[in-house]
């Protein structure tokens, strides 16, 4: 796709809303890309948020060996497509103004910045750490090119100042970040007058793995096994988010059938992570019935997809320029009846639920989020559909396979546990349908096209709905082609901080069934 600037008046962004002209972005479609001043930034920022824009994802960057100094990304979402932002920032302090208070999940990405770039978000309402706990001392700032990937810190004290909440009666509840289970660590603070929670707060970032700063040290093909490992659940919305933007850059278009089995392998993802949670979703109502039956199912589908394609949880199937798996005409049939024997007993298990009256008695009512506040806190994915808000990427903004298997949007309005789980059932159902779909017509021809070495400083845009919501990835080379800045971004950003509003009010005891209706990621949030 070419990068010569076009008209700004695109559909949706009236001119002067942002100043210049942006220049469309390969990979993701339609993107578009603007370099603005931060003042500047910030004024766009308020024109599009009036307009109706929401924050995809905000990040800083190191420019220093292409001659600059710092950089602070926002990519907004819109009804013309995705809008990439950045602004240049100087000076040995660079700071860039806050856009908190026009979105509010831009809070913890702001502090999530400075932790890993060191800039700072002047006007933002926290400036508490975010990432970096003990892991590195203050001032370093790992993200930068001049920091030291192999260097190794003493371990400092983590004083983290949670929110207090005072008066009679009022008591914390601590749990975490190491849970009793096998989850991944994260704390949790309540504060609660006997069983009722008066306030939630989160502390992630117990995850940091460098993923990030590793990309750097890679070439584009190298940088695509990372990708499928950024989220073990996600591999392949991340894996083909990471494939987007690298085909971007290089200019290339996967075959057909490529895209197509790419279709297949994102949402059988969905399903076996539906699969999964409403198991366990049953099991915190401790109606283990519901847990055995559907990981019986869960695992079928695994054990299918370890022997159809190689790998249980399709790690690496998704590369850039196409897909490393096909299928035969056989295989593929075997697939689609075991899918319709899964779906069968979808069916009958979701009327058992919605007719055991101690499950929908816990479920009901339950962790609730209103349409009003899921839209100003930026709510996605399955979770922003459970609470009234039509948004799937695949209809909105449809990539191929699904610019010609449209698939049916599940909403409800009760934005409560009840819904979430109703969603969740419907979603999978429906890729069960998408699955059998593609199958029943995939084109002929290869899999995969050559992925060329480029040289040059290029930008490259990934945005895919994987089943938890959003995925993006913004890919930038260097002149000699390798790496130069990939941002990799999970719709948990965005949802976590819903999970400390659905749960006031509720009863401490129903947190671990609001929590698993959500199923956010530790992981994915913390690169």
């Amino acid at each position: 796709m070419a990068s010569e600037p076009i008209d700004s008046t695109l559909p949706g962004l009236p001119a002067g809303d942002i100043g210049v002209a942006p220049a469309p972005v390969a990979g993701a479609a339609p993107a578009y890309y603007a370099a603005l001043e931060p003042a500047a930034l910030r004024a766009a920022c308020e024109k599009l948020a009036a307009r109706g824009a929401r924050l995809a994802a905000l990040w800083g960057s190191d420019e220093t060996r292409r001659g600059g100094g710092y950089a602070v990304h926002v990519a907004l979402a819109a009804p013309f497509g995705l809008l990439w932002l950045a602004a240049p920032l100087a000076g040995e302090h660079p700071r860039y103004p806050s856009i908190a208070d026009l979105f509010p999940a831009a809070i913890r990405m702001q502090r999530a910045a400075y932790d890993l770039v060191g800039i700072h978000a002047q006007g933002s309402p926290d400036h508490r750490k975010w990432l970096r706990h003990g892991a590195w001392p203050g001032g370093s700032f790992p993200l930068r090119k001049d920091f030291d990937a192999a260097a190794r810190f003493a371990a400092a004290a983590d004083e983290y100042p949670f929110v207090r909440v005072a008066g009679e009666g009022v008591h914390e509840i601590a749990v975490g970040p190491v849970h009793a289970g096998t989850i991944e660590p994260g704390h949790f603070r309540f504060s609660a007058v006997g069983e009722k929670i008066l306030r939630l707060e989160e502390r992630l970032g117990y995850k940091h793995k460098g993923v990030e700063k590793r990309f750097e040290s890679m070439n584009l093909a190298e940088g695509a096994r990372l990708a499928g490992r950024i989220c073990g659940d996600s591999s392949v919305a991340y894996a083909w988010a990471y494939a987007m933007a690298a085909e971007g850059v290089s200019g290339i278009e996967p075959p057909a059938r490529a895209l197509a089995l790419r279709g297949v392998l994102l949402e059988l993802e969905r399903i076996a992570n539906h699969l999964g949670d409403l198991g366990y979703l049953g099991n915190d109502v401790a109606f283990a019935f519901g847990l055995f039956q559907f990981w019986r199912l869960k695992e079928d589908l695994l054990r299918a997809q370890g022997t159809l394609f190689g790998h249980r949880y399709l790690m690496d199937r998704v590369i850039p320029g196409g897909v490393d798996c096909d299928l035969d005409d056989a295989a593929a049939r075997r697939l689609s009846r075991s899918l319709e024997r899964i779906a069968a007993e979808v069916r009958a298990l979701r009327s058992i639920y919605d007719e055991h009256a101690g499950a929908q008695d816990r479920f009901t009512g339950t962790g609730e989020v209103p349409a009003a506040l899921a839209r100003r806190m930026g709510l996605g994915g399955f979770a922003a559909r459970a609470s009234g808000i039509a948004r799937d990427l695949r209809v909105d903004h449809p990539v191929p396979p699904y610019r010609q298997l449209v698939p049916n949007i599940a909403v409800q309005e009760r934005g409560d546990v009840a819904a979430r789980v109703a969603v969740r059932f419907e979603e999978l159902l429906e890729s069960v349908r998408l699955v059998q779909a593609l199958l029943a017509r995939l084109p002929a021809g290869a899999t995969r096209a050559p992925l060329p070495h480029r040289e040059g400083a290029r930008r490259g845009i990934g945005w895919i709905e994987g089943w938890r919501g959003e995925v993006l990835i913004a890919l930038e080379t260097a002149e000699d082609g390798s790496l130069h800045r990939v941002h990799a971004h999970d719709p948990s950003w965005q949802n976590w901080p819903l999970l400390e509003r659905a749960v006031l009010g509720n009863i401490v005891p129903d947190f671990p069934l609001i929590n698993k209706s959500f199923n956010l990621s530790y992981s994915g949030q913390d690169l």
